[in-house]
């Protein structure tokens, strides 16, 4: 890609997308978005967590300094996006060696605390103690670093956020712990610190988790360009990279190669593979002057083709660009989170205060009245709030996997829920996408024409040849010997058998669908229809989305004859010749009037759309850019797949409800419990994770999830 600035201008307004590393949850959402949309000139600010980027629209006199001087002054360094459509870092990644060091040293901690809980005393609780901080302290320090960056950052510019109280509850807990085996104290708390930290970051892997899959299919999109080209000029042939190439320079695209960039052909003929672009599954000719775009497949011959549009400005660019920006969800769960992260710390930081003020006032001395507040800091701390979401969401894919479906992106299973509308593609999505001869029509050839048909065919690499191959090979058909072969572009494949002409091309006048010519001189021409199966239990499928409450219909970029057929086959209301704009602009109507819709698709064709729709969903077989944009891909060929998406999403949601009643519900008993300084420390870190378990258990019902909805 060229390097270059994602700027969108009007005459006033221009779009700049920043790079915000330091985002990594729901606060800091809204705080980037806040301090943004504060700046005079900003007209909006829109973050993708996922991406970890956010779009500004802002008036030209407001400069780029400002708006990253903006963010830093809220602790959140930042940079304009210089390569287009880079890839962010992997939110995962960092995340797991703290897991593991977390859990590791929480395992053995606990095995020396057992002999303690038993009723050790004197040296040998002393001598556990001292073993205990020895694994805990460097534990709690490393796999805490998460936390205390994350707070050190808001309290150094005068904010705070979630991680600010459970820092301050970590080290508190820590240093009274260590103060208890320095002075052969009773108690020490080494093994909840470290649970609890065990616990909040399970939480934000498994959502990492799901934001990490959420933004692949741009990078999936861009792949489909060749890495180059093989320039013509001056009589020589050199290659040049996609991000080097200009528009005037003539590339030379040989048969079975992918375009790196837009252009028009300037000489040759062949055809092409555009079902990227429009979902057709079938090759169209292409002759001198047609215009051809990156990322399409040459079929047939070589072709010279003119470049007219390279790097950031091709088709398959700006489709990407579509992909992105129609793929900002903001989950409702997220909005909540949002709200709730800006009173959290407050409140726990005033509960804790109060908790210690008046334990003081009421005479128990500073140690007691700090061991109270420090237990009031841990057992309101979020772990069962923050599992409440992702926990059930990974139960629940794992579930939808152990029945083919795979899901993309966690959050998707609340807009899934949510479906009232479902637009499906025509071909690979409703049909098989694998064009299969009409048997009648075979069982019609003589065994010669059938023996000159496949003999012909296994020369092409056209769909509708491999289809014929694959079927006359299944009956036992053997090629003819046949002479002087040819595959001429857009006019099939010709050659001579027993000194006749023989051809196997396009049909003269119109078929009415998918259709190839048998031509044996002496013989009449015989036409062999092809179709588009329909995927298993289609009718059934359908029948479930509707008892669901959800209308389906079908928008596709092919041909409307061929829509129409199958819209007769189904009963749904049909679009067809759908642009990729097309398509974007039907859902955006439907979700305009308040639908929320759901997009299947298979091709690039349906990458925005898929990216726009309130969920979408795409079969395995579908191209890797469909793939990639979708929230669901199922991998078996039944489309019983949607209404199993769409059931046990909305079984996630239920749960997911149910997981925050029990989350606020533990606060609402245990915070009281805490300020009567009913609870230690250690208790307090207990409850914490039992509560946490509480949520874990109940979302594992969803284990059982994805069987057969309910018609």
């Amino acid at each position: 890609m060229a390097s270059a600035l994602p700027l969108t201008q009007s005459e006033s307004i221009e779009t700049i997308t920043l790079v915000v590393p330091g985002m990594h949850c729901a606060s800091c959402m809204g705080k980037v978005e806040r301090a943004l949309g504060a700046l005079p000139g900003v007209q909006s600010a829109r973050v993708n967590l996922t991406a970890r980027q956010v779009s500004v629209a802002h008036d030209t006199a407001l400069g780029v300094p400002d708006l990253v001087g903006a963010l830093a002054s809220i602790g959140f360094p930042s940079q304009p996006r210089v390569e287009d459509l880079a890839p962010p870092p992997s939110a995962v990644k960092p995340l797991l060696a703290p897991l593991a060091v977390a859990g590791f040293a929480c395992m053995n901690v606990m095995l020396l605390s057992v002999s303690i809980w038993s009723g050790a005393e004197g040296s040998t609780r002393d001598l556990f103690h001292l073993l205990s901080a020895a694994i805990g302290i460097p534990a709690i320090l490393y796999a805490g670093r998460v936390f205390f960056a994350s707070a050190w950052g808001a309290l150094r510019h005068g904010r705070t956020n979630m991680d600010v109280p459970i820092s301050i509850g970590v080290i508190l807990a820590t240093g009274l712990s260590l103060y208890e085996t320095l002075t052969h104290g009773a108690e020490a708390w080494f093994d909840g610190t470290l649970m609890l930290l065990l616990f909040l970051l399970a939480g934000r892997v498994l959502d990492a988790m799901m934001r990490d899959r959420a933004r692949a299919g741009v990078d999936a999109l861009l792949r489909q360009a060749a890495p180059g080209a093989m320039v013509v000029a001056k009589g020589a042939v050199d290659w040049v990279s996609a991000r080097d190439l200009l528009p005037g320079m003539v590339m030379r695209v040989a048969s079975g190669e992918r375009l790196a960039a837009d252009g028009e052909i300037v000489s040759g003929a062949s055809r092409f593979d555009r079902s990227l672009l429009t979902g057709e599954s079938a090759a169209v000719p292409v002759a001198q002057g047609d215009a051809v775009h990156a990322g399409m497949l040459n079929m047939d011959a070589p072709v010279d083709v003119r470049v007219t549009a390279a790097g950031s400005d091709t088709t398959l660019a700006e489709i990407a660009r579509t992909m992105e920006a129609a793929g900002q969800h903001r989950s409702a769960y997220v909005r909540i989170a949002d709200r709730a992260s800006r009173l959290y710390a407050p409140a726990v930081h005033t509960l804790a205060a109060l908790t210690f003020i008046g334990w003081m006032i009421a005479g128990a001395g500073a140690y007691e009245s700090l061991k109270i507040a420090i237990a009031v800091l841990i057992i309101t701390c979020p772990c069962a709030l923050g599992l409440a979401v992702p926990v059930a969401q990974v139960v629940a894919a794992g579930a939808l996997m152990r029945r083919g479906i795979m899901v993309k992106d966690g959050s998707a299973m609340e807009r899934m829920a949510r479906i009232d509308r479902a637009l499906l593609d025509k071909t690979g999505t409703l049909t098989l996408g694998r064009p299969t001869p009409d048997p009648q029509a075979l069982d019609a050839l003589p065994v010669e024409a059938a023996q000159v048909a496949l003999a012909l065919a296994s020369h092409s690499r056209h769909p509708l040849s491999r289809a014929l191959v694959e079927a006359l090979g299944a009956r036992g058909v053997t090629a003819a010997e046949l002479t002087q072969v040819e595959e001429v572009p857009g006019q099939g494949i010709h050659a001579l058998w027993h000194g006749g002409p023989v051809a196997l091309r396009r049909p003269d006048g119109p078929t009415g669908g998918m259709a190839s010519a048998l031509d044996i001189e002496g013989m009449p021409v015989r036409l062999i229809l092809f179709a588009d199966r329909l995927r298993p239990e289609a009718n059934q499928a359908l029948g479930w989305m509707r008892a669901m409450g959800v209308e389906p219909s079908i928008l596709s970029g092919d041909a409307m004859g061929a829509v129409a057929e199958v819209a007769r086959a189904t009963h749904m209301t049909a679009q067809g010749h759908a642009s990729p704009a097309d398509k974007l602009e039907a859902i955006q109507r439907l979700q305009g009037a308040g639908h929320h819709v759901l997009m299947a698709g298979d091709g690039l064709n349906d990458g925005p759309a898929l990216a726009a729709a309130h969920a979408s969903i795409a079969p395995g077989t579908a191209s890797d850019v469909g793939r990639q944009a979708a929230d669901f891909v199922f991998l078996s060929d039944s489309l019983l797949a949607i209404p199993r998406a769409m059931a046990t999403s909305r079984a996630t949601m239920r749960v997911v409800r149910q997981n925050f009643v029990l989350a606020i519900g533990y606060n609402v008993l245990a915070v009281p419990m805490a300020m009567a300084g009913l609870v230690t420390p250690l208790i307090a870190a207990v409850a914490m994770s039992t509560s946490s378990l509480i949520v874990i258990g109940n979302s594992l019902r969803l284990a059982m999830a994805a069987g057969e909805p309910k018609a």
